[in-house]
């Protein structure tokens, strides 16, 4: 339908239409979301209770498991709800909000990773400085810049979509408000939206994450070729292979996403499901699997947990035989 003024709400499709797939989605959608969040509370409980894991690697990793926990939560919701209630559609404030909360936790999750990505640099770089340069202040300021840069940066396209006086239809072909539903369903000029997204989409989202990592690992390869000895050489790759990979699996998503064309890869919603859902339930996972220091601390918080309980049995015990004497 042809609307001529701003809508009041809109109807959000869903990852597929065929009504057999809804329960099955249903299913895969709630479970992805319970293990993506288990695992980054899980994760995020760790590093707070664990003091061995009180290291600038760690506390920019419990930042990312905050940025993925809210933005499973603020994307998936809405597929949870419509399955649940049978209502599809959404305010057009409340669909504003959720493409703000959605884009600024994503930039923000790509500069956490880039700060992370220059404390494996200063690791293996500059080893005797380490503690020196990522002390808790510079931690502080990156993480700060991370939250509020990632906030602001999504501003120019609030404010312009805001002013969109004219929308084809007020049914968005995605599972959640995102920018590119709003490109193709806007009627009204949005060359300005485009001119915005296309530069400040290229500074944000590639030429400072993805050059500033791939500068960090340009150094960190260097480093580590200049090792003589084969073992420090793979202790040394191995110390950042869990953040190189979470790297690699994000940025080849998003290449996929939005730089490959429509016509080629179909739609693109499994796409934007596998980095919106996927991604965020794989990173504790590849963080637990392929690092010592967390699984070590998984035992220790394991056998803690064993013995308070063995202790609270014995006492429990010894006092119900008090009681009975």
């Amino acid at each position: 339908m042809k609307l001529n003024q701003t809508v009041m709400y809109f109807i959000i499709k869903g990852i597929s239409d065929v009504p057999e797939l809804q329960a099955p989605i249903f299913v895969l959608v709630l479970l992805i979301y319970l293990i993506s969040l288990v695992g980054n509370m899980s994760l995020l409980s760790l590093v707070c209770l664990d003091l061995h894991l009180h290291t600038p690697m760690y506390f920019f990793l419990a930042n990312l498991s905050i940025v993925d926990m809210t933005s499973t939560t603020v994307t998936l919701h809405k597929i949870l709800l419509t399955f649940i209630t049978g209502d599809n559609t959404m305010i057009y404030l409340a669909c504003i909000i959720q493409f703000y909360m959605f884009a600024s936790l994503s930039g923000h999750g790509l500069f956490i990773l880039t700060s992370m990505g220059y404390d494996r640099y200063v690791a293996i770089c500059r080893p005797l400085n380490y503690y020196i340069i990522m002390n808790y202040k510079t931690c502080l300021v990156l993480v700060s810049f991370c939250w509020i840069f990632g906030f602001i940066q999504v501003f120019p396209y609030v404010w312009i979509i805001s002013k969109i006086s004219c929308f084809s239809t007020n049914i968005i072909d995605h599972f959640c408000c995102d920018l590119v539903p709003f490109l193709e369903i806007a009627c009204s000029d949005i060359t300005t939206l485009e001119n915005v997204s296309n530069i400040q989409g290229l500074i944000v989202y590639v030429i400072i994450p993805f050059f500033l990592t791939l500068t960090s690992y340009i150094f960190i390869i260097r480093a580590i070729m200049k090792i003589r000895s084969s073992i420090g050489r793979r202790k040394a790759f191995y110390t950042c292979s869990s953040h190189l990979t979470v790297i690699m699996l994000l940025y080849t998503t998003l290449i996929f996403q939005y730089l490959i064309p429509s016509n080629v890869l179909g739609s693109k919603k499994l796409f934007s499901l596998f980095n919106t859902a996927i991604v965020p339930m794989l990173n504790p996972l590849i963080y637990s699997l392929k690092n010592k220091d967390v699984k070590s601390a998984l035992r220790r918080r394991i056998m803690k947990f064993n013995t308070n309980s063995f202790c609270s049995v014995m006492i429990g015990s010894v006092i119900g035989k008090k009681k009975r004497n």
